[in-house]
């Protein structure tokens, strides 16, 4: 590990030196690419010249220690090389972490889609209920929600709703909630007061770039359609309802909520790209982890990842067992308790299986 941390320090001095070179400097897109890498690399740059510097401390406290006759003198020396040794040892771990591999999606906005499974009108209220769960916790965080798609039920739920998050990191926080959602809870037209299961599921998707996935033209149908619903006039006398077919796979992506058949075709395009990397990537885990199957960060949408229980205000997510007994907050977007562990035991899990 020291290796491969002295490897990382020569190419951001590397970096440094390539950033004010003269011949280097008038070329933009080269200072961006560099600036890039060496903003990527310089928190463990950073750390592993704490570490190097700790531990020539406690080489040195230890030969104090043992060359050392004062009995006070070594008292103090040995206090010292105990707290060096703690610090040094926890830096390392540190530097682990920051080794791992990391998910190049995780700084890229996210689109969210929701849709209610079993459970009909009760199943599209828990929908919308998630959907301010996510929008509550994109607002404490300073992100900004966008609605791309929406189909309601007449009840005030939603069959499904799809929206965009933009905000740096959002997808390194959100991809945990990928899966089936269950709630229990009494309907408020349940006359028996009797307590129904309902299930929705989430499906978050990174953001992705023309450069991230190919698409060929040959590959694509679209079809163009009124919006349905609201939305006056304009909409209602122009096909501005967008309909994608990516003829390889059978995916399917319809966009109606913007008001130019343009802001849809773009927007239909950006749900496609990401479903398509999304899908290459759980092939590639799959094959990966054939011999190994981990619930945390492989987005396997047939899981039952959290259950809301209403009458106990208790939300418990099974992958970690984590529960909390305070529904309300969850649903006002207290998520970090189960988001803050659940990327504690994807770490451990990388560091375990020796990735």
């Amino acid at each position: 590990m020291l290796d491969k941390l002295t490897a990382v320090e020569a190419r951001y001095d590397e970096l440094e030196r390539l950033i004010s070179d003269p011949a280097v400097m008038s070329d933009y897109s080269k200072i961006a690419e560099y600036s890039k890498e060496r903003s990527g690399i310089i928190e463990i740059v950073e750390n592993f010249r704490d570490y190097k510097r700790q531990a020539q401390q406690l080489a040195d406290a230890q030969q104090m220690l043992e060359d050392e006759s004062d009995p006070d003198l070594a008292a103090m020396a040995k206090e010292e090389v105990n707290s060096l040794t703690a610090s040094t040892e926890a830096l390392l771990e540190k530097l682990k972490l920051l080794l791992l591999p990391k998910d190049p999606r995780d700084d890229k906005n996210v689109i969210v889609e929701i849709r209610a499974g079993a459970g009909g009108d009760e199943a599209g209220l828990f929908a919308a209920d998630l959907y301010r769960m996510y929008s509550y916790y994109a607002q404490q965080r300073g992100w900004k929600i966008e609605v791309i798609d929406q189909s309601d039920t007449g009840v005030g739920g939603f069959k499904q709703i799809v929206f965009e998050i933009k905000g740096k990191g959002a997808y390194s926080r959100l991809k945990y909630e990928s899966g089936v959602h269950r709630v229990q809870r009494v309907p408020e037209t349940e006359a028996q007061g009797r307590i129904h299961t309902s299930t929705v599921t989430v499906a978050v998707l990174a953001e992705m770039d023309e450069v991230d996935v190919q698409i060929r033209p040959d590959d694509i149908q679209e079809e163009f359609t009124r919006a349905s619903g609201a939305g006056g006039q304009h909409v209602q006398k122009n096909s501005t309802a967008v309909r994608v077919v990516h003829v390889p796979s059978g995916l399917v992506v319809e966009v109606q909520d913007e008001r130019s058949q343009l802001q849809n075709r773009l927007r239909a395009r950006q749900i496609l790209l990401a479903r398509l990397y999304d899908m290459e990537m759980e092939k590639q885990r799959s094959e990966q982890e054939s011999e190994r199957r981990s619930q945390v960060g492989t987005g396997d949408r047939s899981e039952k990842i959290r259950t809301y229980n209403y009458p106990q205000s208790r939300v418990t997510d099974h992958r970690i067992n984590v529960s909390s007994y305070n529904l309300p907050a969850v649903m006002d977007g207290d998520l970090d308790l189960f988001i803050d562990e659940l990327a504690v035991r994807e770490q451990s899990e990388k560091l375990g299986g020796g990735e």
